[in-house]
């Protein structure tokens, strides 16, 4: 008997077991701090599957008083599957959306202009499914002001900085339409290493693109990023338990977020999380050379910088979106 009463004690102090545990209390108190949240009882639907999984569109947007506030800056798909690894995939906000005419970072800016909110979110599902040839379930759009004040909340983020860079053309909030050059922009600066950042500061890390870094001015080097970012805020969740905070972040993120996920959606969702917990995230991103190219400045594209699939094919996104889902 006392030999199972120690074996028992070695499984339940073990670090897998504590993890597995963590990591299921979370999702608990992220389903009860939604429930007393909401405060009316709520029927469970089950959740749109493809193949399995169940995709969604992570829009970020600048807002407020940003001078094109509904420009889509952020542009993730993500699958999740109870059966598989879940994966994030960045989206290139310059690809060219052969149905709009215009980049994919104005989808949900027209579709808002056309017929308000469920317009906009309408048009950037319809708008990124085009382009990857997959169907888009739930959208959610969040602006910067949110995601600084979510990572404010659970007290900054610990984020692993793969190269150091500099950028002297960073916008300041609210000085957009300053007449003074100069005065519009701040230098902002990022040392390579392990970085505590609080919201305002991982906001300008994953927002920074004009580093003279050929490594880190582009919006490929920024969405490589939001990756690390997103994971770091992944980390920080999973390492406290607080029924308080998980309230807190459910209410500022319902209250300042633009999604078509309905309340009889979030016990499937939690089941959901809970299944894919114990696979590993495979984050990647459509890029230039291997899946994308810049073509000219023709007036067909309206003489604008913008991203194509490689060798003019759509299918070569088809493909590599395809195989990351498999």
């Amino acid at each position: 008997m006392r030999s199972l009463i120690n074996r028992f004690k070695r499984q339940l102090l073990s670090h897998v077991w504590l993890t597995r545990v963590s990591i299921a209390s979370l999702v608990l108190a992220l389903a009860m701090a939604g429930f007393f949240f909401l405060r009316k009882p709520v029927t469970s639907t089950s959740l749109p599957s493809h193949s399995g999984r169940t995709n969604f569109l992570i829009l970020g947007i600048g807002g407020g008083s940003h001078e094109s506030p509904n420009l889509t800056d952020t542009i993730i798909f993500a699958s999740i599957s109870p059966a598989s690894s879940p994966v994030l995939l960045s989206v290139p906000r310059d690809l060219w959306v052969p149905s709009l005419q215009a980049k994919i970072n104005t989808a949900y800016h027209y579709g808002v202009e056309k017929a308000g909110p469920s317009g906009g979110l309408t048009l950037a599902k319809s708008a990124v499914s085009e382009i990857i040839d997959q169907p888009v379930d739930f959208v959610v759009v969040f602006d910067f002001a949110t995601f600084s004040r979510v990572i404010d909340e659970i007290g900054g983020v610990d984020v692993q900085v793969e190269r150091s860079f500099t950028d002297t053309q960073y916008p300041i909030a609210g000085k957009e339409n300053d007449p003074c050059d100069e005065c519009r922009y701040e230098t902002i600066s990022f040392s390579q290493g392990l970085q505590h950042m609080d919201g305002a500061t991982a906001l300008k890390f994953v927002r920074s693109r004009h580093s003279e870094s050929l490594d880190e001015g582009t919006d490929f080097a920024r969405s490589r990023r939001q990756t690390l970012v997103i994971g770091a805020i992944k980390t920080k969740l999973l390492s406290r338990l607080d029924l308080k905070l998980y309230r807190r972040l459910i209410a500022l993120i319902s209250q300042n977020t633009q999604t078509d996920i309905t309340p009889d959606h979030y016990f499937s969702l939690v089941k959901l999380a809970l299944s894919a917990r114990k696979y590993q995230l495979t984050a990647s991103a459509l890029s230039e050379p291997d899946q994308l190219y810049n073509p000219p400045l023709l007036l067909k594209y309206g003489r604008q910088w913008i991203l194509l699939p490689k060798s003019d094919d759509p299918a070569v996104i088809y493909s590599f979106v395809s195989d990351l889902l498999k």
